[in-house]
């Protein structure tokens, strides 16, 4: 993080909580204990399927855009005033999306996402209260190019020796409006899960080269659900190595949905010299295929356009082979197979989506990437095959 010595006088003084009495001394030294950070980031995504779909190419392509801002205020030496501005999306801040084929170039909306303090006067500890991200396996608590879930709560983070303790509670959320899940939990809640409560509580450390955690969560007359991950990373001389596996579990106490779901993945990538090779594969359960409230949280698995979260006895492989062809550029082959077996609501069907990438990295704050490839949806629409060719480029700067 970096001082951020030209902040406006309207952003100093809803950071700083001062009042329009205040001198213009208190004002400058207020500003000199904010630091800020953020993205600044614009995608455009252009789909073109044989049948326009609500979810596969229908109002897809789009100008889109999200700035992410975060300011922290020094109160004292224990205590630290953090907020975080979203322009973007007013329900779940992600991105604005702007239609050029059916819509004028209309205005984002500036939020306010995230609201609290930070305390680390214990020893090792650190206790954020008030509305922050939902920092779980299950979702997403700040991503530079998607939706967030937040809510308002207390988080604690603890170091005990080698081990890390966390625990947390939120008596509100936003899941009725971001993630990948909020369809279905708004019709298991009776007004929505807005105000159901969270808890939740995790263990993460470290055996020699392998990252070890456990996580729990409930959500109040929803689900309970807990996953366990483990990673590990090895540097073999002319080869880096990584492993890594995780298993989640999700049990819904409501009679609405199935109540055993999981999803399991296993993970390995491989960098010798300039080229790089991942492969991942992962399942999920014959009665239900829920592990993430959100798909790209650590508990879900996801590709560009194929997803296995929420995808009932189905396995997933993915598959990409990248090369650093200069120190700023790197070009990468994904291909990528979901595998959905036959059950009472549908047929056995394949889904398969290949693309190439190309990344430019300019300088350590700036970069981005182009995407190209297609997709092929079997019995996707009614009897029919859905195939189609999808496009993006997107822009980023970081600060």
């Amino acid at each position: 993080m970096k001082k951020f010595a030209k902040m406006s006088l309207v952003a100093a003084v809803a950071v700083a909580g001062l009042t329009t009495t205040s001198s213009a001394k208190a004002l400058e030294e207020a500003i000199k204990n904010v630091d800020v950070s953020g993205t600044v980031v614009y995608r455009y995504d252009d789909q073109n399927y044989d049948y326009q779909t609500a979810d596969r190419g229908k109002d897809a392509s789009n100008n889109k855009y999200k700035i992410g801002l975060t300011l922290k205020s020094q109160v004292n030496d224990d205590v630290t005033a953090v907020t975080r501005f979203i322009i973007g999306s007013d329900k779940d801040a992600g991105f604005v999306g702007l239609d050029y084929v059916n819509g004028e170039d209309a205005q984002a909306q500036i939020t306010l996402s995230n609201v609290y303090f930070s305390y680390t006067g214990l020893k090792n500890t650190t206790i954020n209260f008030g509305k922050q991200g939902l920092t779980t396996p299950w979702t997403v608590a700040i991503d530079a190019d998607g939706n967030e879930q937040n809510g308002t709560g207390i988080l604690a983070l603890t170091n005990v020796g080698p081990v890390t303790l966390a625990a947390a509670y939120f008596n509100q959320n936003n899941l009725d409006e971001s993630g990948d899940l909020k369809g279905t939990l708004k019709a298991i809640g009776t007004n929505g899960v807005g105000d159901n409560s969270i808890w939740t509580a995790g263990i993460m450390g470290n055996i020699g080269p392998v990252a070890l955690d456990g996580w729990y969560l409930d959500l109040e007359d929803i689900f309970d659900s807990y996953t366990l991950g483990a990673n590990a990373k090895f540097d073999l001389d002319t080869v880096k190595l990584s492993l890594g596996i995780r298993h989640s579990e999700v049990d819904f106490e409501n009679k609405i949905m199935k109540t055993d779901n999981s999803l399991t993945k296993i993970e390995a990538a491989a960098k010798m010299g300039i080229f790089g090779a991942k492969l991942a594969y992962g399942w999920t359960d014959d009665e239900g295929g829920i592990g993430a409230l959100d798909n790209d949280a650590k508990t879900g698995m996801n590709a560009w356009n194929l997803n296995l979260n929420g995808v009932e006895d189905a396995t997933f492989l993915k598959t990409s082979i990248d090369a650093q062809v200069m120190p700023s550029l790197n070009l990468a082959l994904n291909y990528n197979i979901l595998d959905k077996d036959k059950t009472s609501t549908r047929s056995e069907e394949k889904d398969t989506e290949l693309y190439l990438q190309a990344s430019y990295q300019m300088s350590k704050n700036f970069g981005g990437y182009i995407r190209f490839g297609e997709v092929e949806l079997e019995d996707a629409v009614g009897s029919k095959d859905n195939d189609g060719t999808v496009g993006r480029l997107q822009v980023q700067y970081s600060f």
